[in-house]
């Protein structure tokens, strides 16, 4: 049988044959952000002639090393400043096929595309025509600066990674028809920086109409710098830029755009460059809280949750726990004041590190993604919250039972396909079954907006319940109700109160490094 072949509007491209799918590869979605295009919104690339091999992944996005030992450092084949590319997996006969966009994770600062376990043929086989997406990363890709704001016809810079997926989306609208996709059902999905990107795209004018269901899984919707103004305790993006600039000694933007992208994004990240979304007014209007609690973000289908170890990975989120008790009481009552009680009595001081690990996923993860489904529930559009805790004996040796980014290879059915220091997952009848019944939930809901999965039990969505409905993903999938309620009222009340004095922001700092937390609304002067 022959390569298959597909006359898209940007260009017929040849691409593989995986038994009954159809793969392309490293299809250009932009032209290269290099030379003078460096730090500029993604130029629309122009229609190719001829036919166009479509057989490898592209480049990922240059990007600093990953840290030592980290479970989630990518086996990349190549990494280039021209990055910007996509790939689709398409059943062989699909015709007006749902579509599911991946974006990957990695802190906006690392991963790609072609990381094997985004392998998007199990889910392609499931009757979704899938794409993944790769972006600028880094400094490359959310760099802000007062010389690039002033060159641009709209005044702004940063989020240049972000202008990228929109961009990525809006090739999907124009061509994915061409290789049996529907275009008015795509669904944007991603995990930790991923699920960030997908906040991003839902409360980014640019990206409205462009996709109409959301899965967000462990994002985290914290505190982000304004271009030009101090908000909520965060340096403007355009001083942040400012400063690095002079730290790697570039004198100005020619500078900047004439030093070698590996060296440069190095650099950055060595320097504690870490990239971010901007409030711009115009690509981000505002703070992810204020969009979603005025309800302007998209109105769309969304699932989204977390995983019960989230931290039991990311270490260097936590803080240190104190090795006395009293200590950490102390700590606390100094800390959230009229909260302490509230505080201690979810994360004891007899907990010790697991009291620590507990209260920075609950404020990180737990609060943003119970957050999301409430907010869209309120826009009147279904939500489905989930909390992954399953765990398997590997995993379990390491300390790392359900740890972030854990639910990503059953969902794409990748077990086999993970990273070099990944916890090996068994093969055996149960991670198969529960592959089985997340891969079905998660592609039924990209189908329809509901998710279902053969002989599983049935997903409410979240506001069906008093305190809200939970799918719990632990030795099997069960439903579970008011799974984390205490957790979320505390931390929402936290945020609130430091969105209230304007000058804290919200994120890693909570428990024994939080700021003093300042008084409930009725005893503020």
């Amino acid at each position: 049988m022959s390569d298959p072949l597909v006359e898209a509007p940007a260009g017929a491209v040849r691409g593989a044959r995986e038994g009954a799918l159809r793969v392309f590869k490293g299809i250009p979605y932009a032209l290269p952000p290099v030379g003078e295009r460096r730090w500029r919104p993604p130029a629309a690339m122009p229609p190719w002639e001829g036919v166009r091999d479509a057989l490898a992944f592209g480049p990922a996005c240059i990007q600093p090393r990953s840290r030592p030992g980290s479970i989630y450092a990518p086996a990349l084949p190549s990494v280039s400043e021209d990055c910007l590319t996509l790939n689709i997996w398409s059943p062989e006969n699909a015709r007006g096929a749902p579509v599911l966009v991946w974006i990957h994770g990695g802190a906006l600062n690392t991963g790609g595309s072609a990381e094997p376990m985004f392998d998007g043929a199990r889910m392609a086989r499931r009757g979704l025509v899938v794409v993944s997406i790769n972006y600028r990363l880094g400094v490359l890709g959310y760099l802000a600066h007062p010389a690039l704001s002033a060159e641009s016809p709209s005044g702004v810079s940063g989020n240049y990674g972000l202008l990228d997926q929109i961009a990525a989306l809006r090739w999907v609208r124009d061509n994915i028809a061409a290789f049996g996709g529907d275009a008015d059902n795509v669904t944007v999905a991603g995990e930790s920086a991923g699920g960030l990107s997908v906040m991003y795209l839902m409360a980014a004018p640019a990206a409205r109409g462009l996709f109409a269901k959301a899965i967000a899984q462990s994002a985290y919707m914290i505190s982000t710098p304004a271009l030009r103004e101090e908000q909520h305790g965060e340096v403007p993006a355009e001083c942040l830029g400012e400063r690095l600039a002079a730290r790697l000694g570039a004198g100005d933007l020619d500078a900047l755009r004439a030093m070698d992208a590996a060296t440069l994004s190095q650099a950055a990240a060595d320097a504690g460059y870490m990239p971010s979304g901007t409030i711009d007014g115009q690509v981000l209007p505002r703070q992810l809280v204020d969009t979603f609690d005025r309800g302007e973000q998209a109105p769309v289908p969304l699932l989204a949750g977390l995983t019960s170890g989230e931290i039991r990975s990311l270490r260097f989120l936590a803080p240190e726990p104190p090795t006395d008790s009293a200590a950490y009481e102390d700590a606390i009552a100094h800390r959230y004041g009229d909260l302490t009680d509230r505080f201690l009595s979810l994360y004891p001081a007899e907990g010790g590190e697991e009291s620590v690990l507990a209260a920075t996923r609950d404020a990180l993860y737990g609060w943003t993604a119970e957050r999301l489904v409430i907010k869209q529930e309120a826009r009147g559009v279904p939500a489905y919250l989930y909390l992954f805790d399953h765990g398997y004996p590997t995993a379990s040796a390491f300390g790392l039972h359900a740890f972030h980014a854990a639910e990503v290879p059953y969902v794409f059915g990748t077990a086999g396909r993970t990273t070099k220091l990944w916890p090996t997952i068994p093969a055996t009848d149960a991670e198969a079954a529960m592959s089985e019944a997340m891969g079905e939930y998660w592609a039924s809901f990209a189908r329809a907006g509901q998710p279902c999965a053969r002989r599983q039990p049935a997903w409410p969505r979240y506001s069906e319940h008093e305190g809200g409905v939970w799918m719990h993903f632990a030795e099997v999938p069960r439903v579970a109700y008011a799974l984390l309620p205490a957790q979320y009222r505390l931390h929402e009340e936290v945020v609130s109160r430091r969105r209230r004095q304007g000058d804290t922001p919200w994120n890693w700092n909570t428990g024994i490094v939080a700021p003093i937390l300042p008084a409930p609304e009725s005893e503020t002067p």
